[in-house]
């Protein structure tokens, strides 16, 4: 009985090893499935984003196209080419004291600047940056412009006494409004839409400067608008000023858009007599390209479809600060849905949109710890997801990887068709070099997505052109360039200056 009993317990806990065995198999088989389906995923997501030389100059064409298009008539383009009424940009003579109100995206800064002269450049400046709150980038116009108008108020009120203007003059600003306006003079400029997250529906079509000046009247500021323009026109202004060979500006932010001095009889749409200098400055508003060669996925179709503004905007969505991030999430939210990545739950924290913003992005890029202790941090501070392994952490860098790239690499064909368009894309005859400048957060602050556009727009000029082509970091070019273009434009322009 006792032999029998013993025969039993070996043959049940022979099973049971067995039962336990195969349960580990399985899960090993299960798990090891898991990791199939997230490489998939991840391989799949990275041959859609391919952007090989090819298609670049074929975007860089397309683009060309679009712009010539745009120029010849308004409406004949998904890319607006605004004319922006600058014909002079500065010069180095301005002189006074001039302010700036810069509304890019969700912040917005306030700039004073003093001007000295006679190529003396820009004496001082000083300036305060607020945050949007997000009420108002839904709600009602006039709530906008006075928060921003009690703003600029406050600065006013703390300045030195001797920024105080004399009896009889007003002080002078230049708004850069960083969102598409049609313009109708250098001070004046109706709103086409909104991007970048901004939706005031009772704006749209009302002239931004009146907006603006009736604020200052409600809340009794004295001020005139001398000049509107975008942060692009503002970063040409300000980068010109500095050095006379820029003749293209690039922002590469929250948003992202491209402005150049066109030839004024290269304009068909342009009315009147051409400017005396023969050049106008183009607000390309190249954020709405789209062609058949972006390199679009499931997952930027997908954001397009939910954002605010579907279907406009699609370039800006695969190169810009405010979409990388959302990109990012959405590729890992497919891989915890469909492949298990961070445990049997979903991250609930994964599910929300625009959690997962681009300087964090950038950061986890960036991680040149051995064990990518940032990435980890990450996750678990903004998605609340512990204990990943190495092994996840590196999928997460190179999905960080694959988006900057592609962003980074179509931005810089964007650059090259511009070039192209004016013919700059090989050796000028008499050496001149072309100098783009270019400014925002992405561009400044996210060093891979910075040093792949380099490189790529190197590649796609090739050896002999890519010497003659530079680019510049136009630090806060778009508030400066807004009250360098005040001083051009002043009412008191060769009288004696604040």
């Amino acid at each position: 009985m006792k032999g029998r009993m013993g025969k039993v317990a070996v043959v049940v806990g022979a099973a049971a090893a067995a039962g336990l065995t195969a349960l580990v198999v399985k899960r090993r088989m299960q798990t090891s499935g898991k990791w199939a389906r997230a490489m998939a995923i991840v391989k799949e997501f990275e041959e859609k984003s391919r952007t090989p030389e090819a298609k670049l100059k074929q975007l860089a064409d397309a683009l060309v196209v679009e712009m010539h298009a745009g120029l010849a008539s308004e409406g004949g383009s998904k890319i607006k080419m605004l004319i922006s009424f600058v014909d002079n940009l500065p010069t180095g003579d301005e002189k006074g004291v001039y302010y700036a109100l810069d509304l890019g995206g969700t912040n917005f800064r306030v700039l004073r600047v003093e001007l000295g002269g006679d190529g003396a450049g820009n004496i001082h400046q000083e300036f305060t940056e607020a945050s949007i709150p997000p009420a108002l980038m839904c709600g009602k116009s006039e709530e906008l412009f006075d928060y921003i108008t009690e703003k600029l108020a406050s600065f006013i009120a703390e300045e030195d006494p001797r920024y105080s203007p004399p009896a009889g003059k007003q002080r002078e600003l230049g708004f850069t409004f960083s969102f598409p306006v049609m313009q109708t003079s250098i001070n004046s400029g109706n709103i086409i839409r909104w991007t970048k997250g901004f939706s005031i529906d009772d704006a749209v079509g009302q002239d931004v400067a009146a907006e603006l000046t009736k604020a200052f009247e409600r809340k009794g500021v004295e001020m005139r608008v001398a000049a509107l323009v975008n942060d692009t026109i503002g970063t040409l202004a300000g980068g010109k000023y500095t050095n006379k060979d820029v003749i293209v500006a690039v922002i590469l932010g929250t948003g992202t858009n491209a402005a150049y001095v066109e030839q004024a009889q290269a304009i068909p749409k342009l009315q009147g007599p051409l400017p005396e200098s023969g050049e106008m400055v183009i607000n390309m508003e190249w954020g709405n390209f789209r062609s058949s060669h972006l390199p679009l996925t499931e997952y930027d179709n997908g954001l397009d479809e939910e954002s605010l503004n579907p279907g406009e905007q699609i370039f800006e969505k695969l190169v810009s600060g405010m979409y990388l991030g959302e990109i990012l999430r959405r590729v890992l939210l497919r891989l915890a849905k469909e492949a298990s990545f961070f445990g049997e739950e979903v991250p609930s924290k994964l599910r929300i949109p625009f959690i997962l913003r681009t300087p964090v992005m950038s950061a986890m890029h960036h991680d040149s710890s051995s064990d990518l202790r940032v990435v980890s941090s990450k996750l678990k501070d903004i998605l609340e997801i512990s204990n990943t392994s190495l092994k996840m952490r590196r999928v997460v860098v190179e999905l960080c990887n694959i988006v900057a790239t592609r962003g980074a690499r179509l931005a810089a064909s964007g650059i090259v068709g511009v070039l192209k368009k004016m013919g700059r894309d090989a050796p000028q005859e008499n050496g001149e070099k072309t100098v783009v400048a270019l400014d925002g957060g992405l561009y400044e602050h996210y060093t891979e997505y910075r040093e792949c556009l380099e490189q790529t727009l190197n590649e796609l000029l090739g050896d002999e052109s890519a010497p003659g082509v530079h680019l510049v970091h136009s630090n806060d070019g778009s508030g400066i360039g807004a009250a360098l273009l005040a001083a051009s434009n002043s009412l008191y322009r060769g009288s004696e200056s604040l």
